[in-house]
């Protein structure tokens, strides 16, 4: 690999969205824009309130568009049928300037990247980087396990820089605690991983594997494992993880169409020094902690996942007279709140047409559905939840309302719901815009 000024210039022009094929999708660090790569370029979204922030041309296809917050800085890397960049280089953009100020160039294509303010990770398929973003000097680089979704997390405040990337192992996640000079290695599945994310502090970390039924949350300066949330019973593909800004919500998105909304206790805040002690007492209060204003701040201290209808079971049986399935089973916490994207997004029309669609949730004992008209949810009986082929979908917490999601799909379809953070339960939507074309295929 190496870093260079950039070999070519690229000209921009500044256009409004047409029919540009949806190639990626992905909130900020601070879940205030969402960056969409397609097949022309990329474009920029505030999200609450919902608005094109700019929109560049370029006339080739952008695989990955990672911002930096809110500045000037975006790191492409191209993709899609045409690409305007070697899939195998990461490419610095200033925005003010309308030009490229600086690349890094690997030996293999880039398969994901994670931006903070003074980091640049770049994951490849065997490897991961890690730079120093003020001159593009490589720190670290560590071996993994074959990575084809290109699996990297890295803490975005600024009080802690934790790495999470696949280990070397099957389901194992290495852990690099830099401010310690410390790393874990977490054997968080079975099977392989499918997704990851870090806490804002750097002090939990999520994962979930293939399988996409369980998500389990770990104390990064450790390796305890804090929670084990299941999404639902059926198989499905997990593509985003993501912690609000206290630590205290956790996010699920699949392609089911829905969002899961889990509760996981306050985060420790120093990225893995604070003691265990302090993480304990953290862990046993679901709803504390957060009164800075971010996502959760107020929260009833009283909130709670929903247990598994097994639970009853190990109060009432020792462990010895139940299996190791039926254990498990009986310990995993079900969603606290959760969002079902309107079947209507699926086919791109936009929704709003108030039909009634009655969907099939993920849920134990038989099951529940959901029934809804369009901007509004209601109960009704139903059965186990199907897949959307293709979908994928990006989940941020809204900065503007505490108990707020954003949600943005490769259907073009872009979301904001509510839920009551003392009781859970179905999301309200609030706001849909159809913002781009369906992804092929």
């Amino acid at each position: 690999m190496a870093a260079s000024p950039p070999s070519s210039s690229v000209t921009s022009a500044r256009v409004q969205p047409g029919d540009d094929e949806i190639i990626y999708l992905g909130f900020n660090q601070d879940h205030g824009c969402f960056a969409c790569g397609t097949d022309v370029g990329f474009r920029v979204y505030n999200s609450d309130p919902f608005q094109l922030t700019f929109a560049r041309d370029f006339g080739g296809g952008i695989a990955v568009a990672q911002m930096l917050f809110r500045c000037n800085i975006q790191a492409l890397v191209g993709g899609g049928p045409s690409p305007q960049f070697p899939p195998n280089k990461v490419m610095i953009w200033d925005d003010h300037q309308a030009r490229m100020i600086g690349e890094l160039a690997f030996r293999s294509r880039v398969r994901g990247l994670q931006l903070r303010r003074d980091r640049i990770a770049v994951a490849l398929e065997h490897k991961a980087y890690v730079y120093n973003f003020a001159d593009l000097k490589l720190l670290h680089s560590v071996e993994t396990i074959s990575n084809p979704r290109g699996l990297l997390a890295l803490s975005p405040g600024a009080t802690s820089t934790v790495l999470a990337c696949p280990g070397l192992h099957r389901g194992q996640v290495r852990v690099e605690l830099y401010d310690l000079r410390r790393t874990k290695f977490v054997p968080a599945h079975e099977s392989h991983l499918a997704c990851l994310a870090v806490s804002d502090d750097g002090s939990r970390l999520a994962t979930a594997s293939e399988k996409g039924t369980l998500i389990r949350v770990f104390d990064t300066a450790d390796g305890r494992q804090l929670h084990e949330l299941r999404r639902g019973s059926d198989k499905a593909d997990i593509h985003c993880l993501s912690f609000n800004r206290t630590g205290e919500l956790l996010a699920v998105g699949s392609d089911h169409g829905t969002v899961h909304v889990f509760s996981v206790g306050s985060s420790g805040g120093d990225g893995g020094a604070s003691s265990s002690a302090t993480r304990e007492r953290a862990v046993s209060s679901p709803g504390g902690g957060g009164d800075d204003g971010g996502a959760g701040a107020g929260a009833d201290s009283n909130r709670h996942n929903v247990p598994s209808v097994l639970a009853p079971l190990r109060a009432l049986l020792p462990d010895w007279r139940l299996t190791r399935g039926v254990r498990n089973y009986a310990s995993t916490e079900w969603a606290f709140a959760r969002f079902r994207i309107p079947d209507a997004a699926f086919g791109g029309s936009g929704g709003g047409d108030g039909r009634m669609v009655v969907e099939e949730e993920e849920g134990e004992g038989g099951g529940e559905g959901v029934a809804r008209r369009h901007g509004s949810v209601s109960r009704a009986s139903g059965g186990g939840g199907v897949p959307r082929a293709g979908l994928r979908v990006a989940v941020g917490f809204s900065q503007q309302v505490p108990n707020a999601l954003c949600v943005a799909t490769s259907a073009g379809g872009y979301y904001v719901c509510s839920f009551d953070l003392a009781r859970g339960g179905e999301c309200e939507m609030t706001f849909h815009k159809y913002f781009g074309q369906a992804t092929r295929g």
